[in-house]
């Protein structure tokens, strides 16, 4: 059963690309925009994180923050975000727990690996309430980025 808008967004506390624990909590009283992908450095991901990294000044203007997650360990996040330029935190998933209870997360993907986030977003409200979900099956497709600009406008 995935999770619904309306439903309160589980917690998570990860490690940041610069090694800071970041929780849920951290952000409450502002919108989050919670971006799951596969891997760094794979060129859908650059995408996705690219689109929210060329549009993050609308994002922090509608009093939202935006976090990137993946199952990539914080020092293989910190040379990803480095490279381009990402002004927001890119989170390590590396015990996969907070792609479990988003239920965002392949058994298996490509090569064998297993246990790999899914291309998801998520955006939850000042209270901590989802109120876009989308998780995507196919790892070549990319999020609705206008509705989650839409549900983050309300």
């Amino acid at each position: 059963m995935s999770l619904q808008i309306g439903d309160k967004a589980p917690d998570f506390k990860l490690f940041s690309s610069e090694l800071k624990e970041v929780s849920l909590a951290d952000y409450k009283g502002k919108k989050l925009v919670v971006h799951f992908f596969p891997m760094a450095f794979t060129g859908t991901c650059t995408t996705q994180l690219c689109t929210m990294r060329d549009s993050f000044g609308y994002y922090e203007g509608m009093n939202a923050a935006v976090v990137g997650i993946s199952v990539d360990s914080p020092f293989t996040l910190a040379k990803f975000k480095e490279d381009q330029a990402y002004q927001f935190p890119l989170l390590s998933d590396f015990n996969k727990e907070a792609s479990v209870s988003y239920q965002s997360i392949y058994e298996e993907f490509v090569f064998g690996l297993k246990g790999v986030s899914k291309r998801a977003a998520f955006v939850i409200d000042e209270e901590g309430v989802i109120t876009y979900a989308e998780v995507l099956e196919n790892a070549g497709d990319l999020p609705d980025f206008e509705k989650i600009k839409a549900v983050v406008a309300g």
